[in-house]
C-alpha cells in the first residue's frame, strides 16, 4: 500500500518495491518487436550497400594511388614505369611491384588506351617528363553499385577518377 507524506509544495507518494502491478503487456511488447524488425529490414540493405560502395571507392582510389605514385617515380627516377592490367584475374601490377587482386566482388569492367602486352594484359606507360600513355579503367561492383572511371591524361599525366562509366 503506498504511503503519502506531506511535503512543503506538494505530496510524495512512494509505493513499497514490487508491489506495483502496472507494467507491459504481452500485445505491446509484441508491436515494439515488430516496429524493431521493420526499422530492420529498412535500414540493413542500405548499410550493405553503402558498405559494398565503399569497398569499390576504397579498390579504386588505391588504383589511383598507384598510379600517381608511379608516375611521381618515372619523374623523380628519371625511368619509365609500368602500370599492367589483367582483367582476366582483376588484377593489376606495376613492373616491379607486387600484384594487386582487387576483391572477388568487385570487375574491371573495361580499358581504354594503354597498350597491349601478352593475352589480355594491358599496360600504361609512365615517361620520365611526366606524361603517360593516356586513357581509362572502369571497376564497379558486382551488386550495381556506382561504376568508378579511372582516367590518365596523356598530355598532363593527371590520373583523375570520375564516377560513371566507360562511353
Amino acid at each position: 500500500m503506498p504511503t503519502a507524506f506531506q511535503g512543503g509544495k506538494g505530496t510524495i507518494v512512494i509505493s513499497p518495491v514490487g508491489k506495483d502491478k502496472t507494467g507491459f503487456s504481452l500485445v505491446e511488447l509484441l508491436a515494439v518487436l515488430l516496429i524493431l524488425s521493420l526499422a530492420s529490414l529498412i535500414v540493413l540493405p542500405s548499410m550493405e550497400k553503402g558498405l559494398r560502395e565503399r569497398e569499390v571507392r576504397q579498390s579504386v582510389l588505391g588504383l589511383a594511388a598507384a598510379a600517381r605514385d608511379l608516375r611521381s617515380r618515372a619523374v623523380y627516377e628519371n625511368s619509365l614505369q609500368r602500370l599492367i592490367f589483367n582483367p582476366q584475374e582483376n588484377s593489376y601490377q606495376a613492373l616491379r611491384g607486387k600484384k594487386i587482386l582487387l576483391p572477388s566482388d568487385i570487375k574491371i569492367t573495361g580499358i581504354e588506351g594503354g597498350e597491349p602486352v601478352g593475352e589480355g594484359l594491358r599496360q600504361f606507360l609512365f615517361f620520365p617528363n611526366g606524361s603517360l600513355l593516356g586513357g581509362e579503367i572502369g571497376i564497379s561492383a558486382l551488386g550495381g553499385s556506382p561504376a568508378y572511371l579511372i582516367h590518365f591524361d596523356s598530355l598532363t599525366g593527371r590520373v583523375a577518377v570520375l564516377r560513371g562509366n566507360i562511353q
